[in-house]
């Protein structure tokens, strides 16, 4: 053990190597107008180790994904209770934010935390509407894909080519003025974001509110079938789905429509947040657009410096 020295212990050594003389007394390295940083900041390494993981900012984030899942498992047998819970969690997204600048605990982690959740929960919204909306399953699917490949590559475009330091919310107006107003106004952000999850919200409570988008809400089991049924007829097992609906079968999405909720306020809740939808979707194509045009930039940057070391190589 005598051989293994200390981070602190290495920096003393250091300390005592690097002495000089002035006018005949030993003056320490670290009074010398060139010090080392490196070797000061080890000097000083008294502060406490910081978790990231206990940041308040973060401890918000894990209460986010447990809500989201409990509004996963309600999502197809119990509507209210779904949207409260989605909801709130949704809301969570701006207190987050909130406690990292109040305490200034802003990390890259929790930055990547909030980000993979939005795009976590809102696909799995969006894969519940294309099975309870199959005709529209298609529309869902590319919204999905949208989402994350266009968050995808400004992400890794932003890392790549701007720097491991700089966050994807950087847009220079130069660039994109629409992405830059999205991501460096909080008052746009926090709207589009909160209108955009709204009106799939909305899409969710028609499914289960509205005969004109759900047709399945008008069926009911002829008397004729009902009465077979009592006899011991063979029937489909859509009709027993129905009739023996239980939380963990595709009848409990027909068992809970039957319970269905008055369809006005979801409607008003879909037309007001519509525009704000769209536009998030135009915010989306051109992200990707924009990454995708800023890696070939930095593709081409790169084959020209590879072309200049070869050419310099070769004389």
């Amino acid at each position: 053990m005598a051989g293994v020295t200390t981070r602190r212990q290495a920096a003393a050594a250091q300390q005592e190597k690097n002495t000089t003389t002035v006018n005949g007394n030993a003056a320490p390295f670290m009074e010398q107008e060139n010090a080392p940083r490196d070797i000061l900041d080890e000097l000083d390494d008294d502060e406490p180790a910081e978790n990231i993981f206990l940041f308040y900012p973060n401890l918000i984030g894990y209460a986010r994904i447990i809500l989201a899942v409990a509004s996963l498992y309600y999502m197809p047998i119990h509507p209210r209770t779904c949207t409260l819970l989605y909801s709130i969690s949704c809301l969570l997204d701006a207190l987050d934010g909130i406690a990292a600048r109040a305490y200034n605990q802003s990390t890259r982690f929790g930055a990547v935390l909030d980000m993979v959740t939005d795009r976590c929960t809102t696909s799995c919204l969006l894969t519940f509407l294309a099975s309870a909306f199959p005709r529209w399953a298609i529309l869902f699917q590319l919204l999905i894909s949208l989402d994350l490949a266009s968050h995808y590559m400004h992400m890794y475009a932003t890392l790549a080519l701007g720097g491991s330091n700089t966050s994807h919310k950087n847009v220079d107006k130069s660039r994109s003025f629409l992405l830059n107003l999205y991501y460096t106004n909080k008052n746009v952000l926090f709207i589009a974001c909160f209108l955009n999850e709204a009106f799939f919200v909305g899409l969710y409570l028609l499914s289960f509110s509205s005969p004109l988008l759900s047709p399945s809400l008008l069926e009911t089991v002829p008397p004729s079938t009902a009465a077979a049924i009592h006899q011991g007829a063979q029937v489909n097992s859509s009709i027993l789905s129905m009739i023996f609906a239980n939380p963990y079968s595709a009848g409990a999405l027909e068992m809970a429509r039957a319970n269905k909720m008055d369809s006005f306020w979801p409607w008003v809740i879909t037309g007001v947040s519509f525009p704000v939808m769209a536009f998030k979707q135009v915010v989306n194509v051109i992200q990707l657009v924009k990454a995708s045009r800023w890696l070939a930039e930095g593709d081409i940057e790169a084959r020209r410096e590879a072309r200049r070391i070869a050419k310099r190589r070769q004389e």
